[in-house]
């Protein structure tokens, strides 16, 4: 008797899509967070600064994007991870 996975293409991309939105977001996160922490130290110049900042919109735009073309919301992308809590902080 053979044993076969009924899988369904769509879900299969929205699943593979959710995985990768996810790991995307928390790198989003990361590289927001050390935006920041440059910034208050003034590391950057005014020209870093606007391209970052535009460069950080810009991304989070295109994650909307993304997220609503396959039905996804912001608090999906936030994997838990049993006893250790979710993967991200929520905000």
């Amino acid at each position: 008797m053979s044993k076969r996975m009924d899988l369904d293409p769509d879900t299969v991309e929205r699943d593979l899509v959710k995985l990768v939105l996810t790991v995307v977001e928390l790198l989003r996160q990361l590289m927001e967070r050390q935006a920041v922490r440059r910034f208050d130290t003034g590391e950057l110049s005014e020209d870093q600064e606007e391209r970052i900042g535009l460069t950080l919109m810009l991304l989070e735009d295109r994650m909307a994007q993304l997220r609503d073309r396959y039905g996804l919301r912001p608090e999906d992308l936030n994997l838990d991870l049993g006893p250790l809590g979710p993967l991200m902080p929520r905000e």
